[in-house]
């Protein structure tokens, strides 16, 4: 009887690893975006209390109260704005080491819609804080007002990356001609950014859209009459993720579509 109980023990045993073995699959990490640490930058303001200065910009946002970027936004040197890649990223932005900070505020958030340019006439230390290498935001003014009195100008600040807390999914704003279609990606969660993207047609594989400027993409190819379907890569943390069937068969440019698929 002991060496049957034994045996049937060591086959239970046996069985048991060998299901758990079967049934179990590897768990798969989703890339999520984490906050970088706390860096030394300076900060300014452009335009008044009404941020309509801010409207439009160089990532192609078009009218930040209308795509959901309201007036927490910023423009950001060339060291920052890497060619455009940087478009739609946030950060978190606290005044320090000066007379014109407000008291007990820790910090604000913005996003980074537009770019400062350099400004060669002036001396990077005076005047032209946008000169590479200096890393500089130039906040909307009622974003810089949340940190720091206006009439200070500049100040120096801390500022980290944060991923992009987003409400919905990611949008798409088309553009072009019956050839040419270029996209303008908007409410991008995560990291906020984009590295690669590509376009399928319901009738086509996946195209690859080259990186036109600031937040848009561009196909060189005849879509028309078909639905279209986008595929993303993240360029911080990586993430690959496919929005299906975005825009309908009777797409046409001007219009923006929303859909139900964001980064983390």
């Amino acid at each position: 009887m002991a060496s049957y109980s034994t045996s049937w023990s060591f086959r239970f045993l046996f069985l048991t690893l060998t299901t758990l073995a079967v049934t179990s699959k590897p768990s798969v990490a989703v890339p999520v975006f984490q906050p970088s640490p706390w860096t030394p930058a300076h900060a300014t303001f452009y335009g008044d209390e009404t941020a309509s200065e801010t409207l439009g910009g160089a990532c192609g946002y078009g009218n930040l109260f209308s795509n959901g970027y309201g007036t927490d936004t910023a423009a950001l040197s060339t060291t920052l704005f890497n060619d455009g890649y940087a478009c739609g990223t946030c950060y978190q932005i606290k005044c320090v080491e000066s007379p014109w900070c407000y008291p007990g505020v820790p910090f604000t958030t913005v996003t980074a819609t537009n770019i400062c340019p350099p400004n060669w006439a002036q001396d990077s230390n005076n005047g032209g804080w946008c000169n590479p290498p200096q890393v500089h935001f130039d906040m909307s003014k009622p974003a810089f007002m949340k940190i720091a009195q206006w009439k200070a100008g500049i100040v120096p600040v801390m500022y980290r990356r944060v991923p992009c807390v987003r409400q919905g999914g990611l949008r798409f704003s088309f553009q072009g001609n019956g050839y040419w279609l270029l996209v303008y990606v908007m409410n991008v969660g995560g990291g906020g950014d984009i590295a690669n993207m590509w376009v399928k047609g319901s009738k086509t594989g996946w195209i690859s859209m080259s990186h036109n400027w600031g937040a848009s993409y561009q196909a060189f190819a005849t879509l028309g009459g078909q639905s279209l379907s986008f595929k993303l890569t993240s360029y911080t943390s990586k993430e690959t993720i496919i929005a299906w069937n975005v825009a309908p068969e009777n797409w046409s440019v001007g219009l923006t579509f929303q859909t139900d698929v964001n980064f983390h």
